[in-house]
């Protein structure tokens, strides 16, 4: 991640045979020699210990080194008598990855061989069982102690507890083999259940960023090992189409087609044409030019460490102006990628951050390190000297805060429900589950809500015999907040590729307030991902001569949104309470402290501007009866009468006229029904699940 040690590895590739835990996994290994000093070790997550080492069973940030391998998984084997240094990393589910993430780390692991042999190491590649691979590693090696690096998505925790159950209890393991737990943090946050729940308290703490650690040295030895050839393109998309089935193929594909592009095809009936996937042949050619834009879109930074931190330097000194093609470049890149002001560093760098070819406090190290060359030393308290300094400091230290936001709720039981951690497009967002069986019901909330807001659904509907999946927005509760353009369309592919990637079959979606208007977009263009469509309190307008002509796919934010927004912010911290009663007509106690105090904590993370920016820039002109046509008696209407948003009786009133085949129920409660009469509402659904549930089957024994 900081910088590169000059050890013999060896990665391996390793994909899970069971779905859903489709994951890749790579180890690298330094030769073993007799040096007694040191102990021998193998590291899941590109990192190396500074020797020598105790062994003893924690392990601190400064015992550790962080290494620019473009991998961010990682689990360290300590073995005695003689020195070995291994890595061992799980790129999770390389079937959600989208043919530019595969090519970054193509051109990532080719850096890393490239820098391995100049240093007489090398890379070496294994395809297997992730946990089988670890197993045969360790038994090879006789590796006396595991240091596994603490992980937040709910897939690799669960890959890291398969490998420590088969380490545990693997009987050809006839030696004591110590599993240990560590981590290298941004802040050094001493105990993450302590950590503040806010992050003006987070803030308060004064905390400052760790230093990237300079290498360790190793002794290095020739030793005889296939090390494998480096996988193409063409390999890894042979060998993820090997694994997954014919239905889980199909299905990622629907991911390959952006959604505007598909609702502009379906609006004007004509035929677009999906971007051609990437071969070798192209990706050669980018090798060939040299570029640090290398993948087939050429709009993120990629290659190898060194690589990144140029395209880094370049960034951070737009305002110099350069004679540089590379850094021309950049700048070109930047200004096209500044869809908002700070929006480029994470549209060029973040795929690079996501898989660790460059770690995000190395990034605030060198954005720090430039600002003060700038100010002859000095920090202003002011705030940065360059926007592009603020736009990449701003970015890191987010989305560290969201990452520890994370790994606290993996380590802690505080909430209403178990929350699980999905990584989509490199950003951190919460879920959860109930239920083992039954039909699959995804609920999504509404704007400024979580998936809490669900308190009283999720178990409830679950115990009806249901499968019942919450999920918090991208932008919302305790789920990462980046700073870019949020519109429908991209909340709507967030829910088209979470039920691909993690729910893995149809789904009865629920959706209320915006987050009906987000299903009701999901239903019409992945119709193959839905079995019926519940909408509570809707946004979203009916127009009788729907005109293809009103979509339009320009979003632009402006002086007077970034305003707006941060208007609307000071307005609903002071009126928060009473703006929640009045969407709580009937039972104004449900407005409570609890669900107060968790929007309001939600509203000073780092990004939630941004968010609020998207009200002044929706587009709703996609109506309802032209996303729900084809859903005849699969649409259920739950309308709270007293919403004060709305004439709820003239918008059912439209809805009948123009929408055929819905279920309408009127309710006694507000804009938030599911939350103001849970039990009815409850009832209603788990009676529709079950309706709908046995006219599929019915049909599908027609």
């Amino acid at each position: 991640m900081d910088s590169v040690t000059p050890w013999l590895s060896f990665l391996s590739l390793a994909l899970s045979h069971s779905f859903p835990r489709h994951f890749t996994s790579f180890l690298l290994v330094q030769s073993a020699v007799a040096v007694p000093s040191f102990a021998r070790f193998l590291l899941l997550r590109m990192y190396a210990l500074v020797p020598p080492f105790s062994g003893s069973n924690t392990t601190s940030a400064s015992t550790i080194t962080p290494l620019s391998l473009p991998l961010k998984r990682t689990v360290l084997f300590s073995l005695s008598m003689s020195s070995i240094a291994a890595f061992s990393v799980s790129l999770l589910l390389y079937s959600g990855y989208s043919d530019d993430m595969l090519e970054l780390l193509l051109f990532a692991l080719e850096d890393l061989r490239n820098s391995l042999k100049e240093q007489g190491s090398n890379l070496m590649i294994r395809y297997g069982c992730a946990e089988n691979v670890i197993k045969e590693l360790v038994k090879e090696v006789k590796a006396t102690d595991v240091f596994i690096e603490e992980e937040v998505e709910y897939e690799m925790r669960q890959l890291i507890g398969v490998v420590k159950k088969t380490l545990e209890t693997s009987s050809s393991l006839d030696w004591n083999l110590d599993i240990v737990m560590w981590r290298t943090p941004f802040y050094d946050v001493k105990n993450l259940k302590e950590l503040p729940a806010s992050y003006n308290d987070f803030k308060e703490q004064k905390l400052l960023p760790t230093s990237p650690l300079l290498p360790a040295t190793l002794p290095v030895v020739e030793t005889e090992l296939d090390w494998g050839p480096l996988p193409t393109f063409s390999d890894l998309k042979e060998f993820i189409k090997e694994k997954l089935g014919k239905p889980e193929e199909s299905w990622n594909l629907m991911k390959e087609m952006p959604a505007e592009v598909l609702l502009k095809e379906n609006l004007s009936k004509s035929s677009e044409t999906i971007p051609k996937s990437l071969n070798d042949k192209s990706i050669e050619q980018r090798r060939r030019d040299k570029s640090v834009f290398v993948t087939r879109k050429g709009d993120v930074v990629g290659g190898g460490t060194n690589t990144l931190l140029n395209a880094l330097a370049a960034y951070l000194r737009y305002l110099e102006g350069t004679a540089r093609d590379d850094w021309q470049e950049v700048h070109e890149r930047l200004r096209n990628a500044e869809t908002r002001e700070g929006a480029s560093f994470t549209s060029l760098f973040g795929p690079a951050l996501c898989l660790g070819i460059i770690s995000r406090r190395r990034v605030h190290y060198e954005a720090i390190k430039y600002e003060k060359e700038r100010n002859a030393g000095f920090l202003s308290p002011f705030g940065y000297s360059a926007a592009s300094v603020a736009a990449a400091a701003d970015a890191v230290c987010s989305m560290e805060w969201f990452w520890l936001l994370a790994l606290k709720s993996q380590v802690s039981n505080e909430g209403l429900y178990s929350i699980r951690i999905w990584r989509w497009r490199g950003h951190l967002i919460q879920y959860t589950v109930v239920g083992l069986e039954g039909p699959a019901i995804l609920l999504v909330h509404g704007f400024g809500a979580f998936l809490e807001h669900y308190r009283d659904n999720i178990n409830a509907i679950a115990e009806h015999g249901n499968h019942v999946w919450g999920i918090t927005l991208l932008g919302f509760g305790q789920s990462e907040k980046p700073n870019i353009v949020y519109t429908e369309l991209l909340w709507a592919e967030m829910l088209r590729d979470f039920i691909i990637e993690v729910v893995g079959e149809p789904v009865h979606l629920v959706g209320n307030s915006i987050g009906g208007y987000f299903v009701s977009i999901v239903a019409s263009l992945w119709p193959s991902l839905v079995k019926s469509v519940i909408l509570m309190n809707t946004a979203g307008n009916v127009i009788p001569e729907f005109s293809s002509h009103r979509f339009t796919s320009e979003r632009q934010t402006s002086a007077a949104a970034r305003l707006g927004a941060q208007l609307l912010l000071f307005y609903l911290r002071l009126n928060i309470r009473n703006t929640l009663k009045n969407f709580y007509p009937t039972k104004t106690n449900r407005a409570d402290d609890w669900l107060i105090n968790e929007m309001l904590r939600a509203s000073y993370d780092p990004g939630v501007t941004v968010v609020l920016e998207s009200i002044f820039s929706f587009d709703l002109s996609i109506p309802l009866n032209y996303l729900l046509e084809g859903y005849e008696e699969k649409v259920l209407i739950l309308q709270g009468m007293k919403d004060p948003l709305l004439d709820s009786k003239a918008k059912l009133a439209m809805l009948k006229e123009h929408c055929t085949g819905l279920a309408i129920r009127e309710l006694d409660a507000g804009h938030c029904p599911h939350d103001e009469q849970p039990q009815k509402v409850n009832s209603i659904v788990c009676e529709w699940v079950v309706a709908v549930e046995r006219k599929l089957t019915a049909n599908s024994y027609s």
